[in-house]
């Protein structure tokens, strides 16, 4: 195979001019991840991770957002930053992250219909890899459906 090419179907690895934003992805609707918090209202908030080559690209201050995965309100429910770089526990990874959590929830079906959104890899492998990542044009879609009165102080 000539340099520089991929074998078909082989996926190619993440590098930090790649994201623009992480994806942090959980089944747990946010109030029963912080009992009491309000839109608009920011919280650090710890998320397990899956040990990959990805988290050596996190560090504190990279945009973030929290998807709610599964059959009820899927989509984008916060967003914030990492708040500091992940770190290994006996529970596995872990990252902190400070978000803001949304008035109202920026739905997966909002974003799918999004043809700058609808290649995410949270939508083409919703069982993927977490964290997830996208790209500066997939991020540019979330953020156009963000009101800065419902994110409270967080400014990208």
């Amino acid at each position: 195979m000539a340099p520089g090419r991929r074998t078909p179907g082989a996926t190619a690895r993440l590098g930090a001019g790649d994201v623009a934003c992480w994806v942090v992805k959980t089944s747990v609707p946010p109030a029963e991840l912080a009992p009491g918090w309000a839109p608009g209202q920011e919280r650090l908030v710890d998320r397990c991770l899956h040990p990959s080559y990805r988290l050596a690209l996190m560090s504190g201050g990279q945009p973030c957002l929290l998807w709610l995965s599964g059959r009820r309100h899927p989509g984008v429910h916060a967003v914030g930053v990492l708040a500091g770089s992940p770190v290994d526990g006996p529970g596995g990874a872990t990252a902190a992250l400070r978000l803001a959590l949304l008035e109202e929830p920026v739905g997966r079906g909002e974003l799918l219909a999004d043809p700058a959104f609808a290649s995410a890899e949270v939508i083409r492998m919703p069982a993927g890899s977490n964290p997830s990542w996208l790209t500066a044009g997939q991020f540019a879609a979330v953020l156009a459906r963000l009101p800065h009165p419902r994110l409270g102080r967080w400014v990208p």
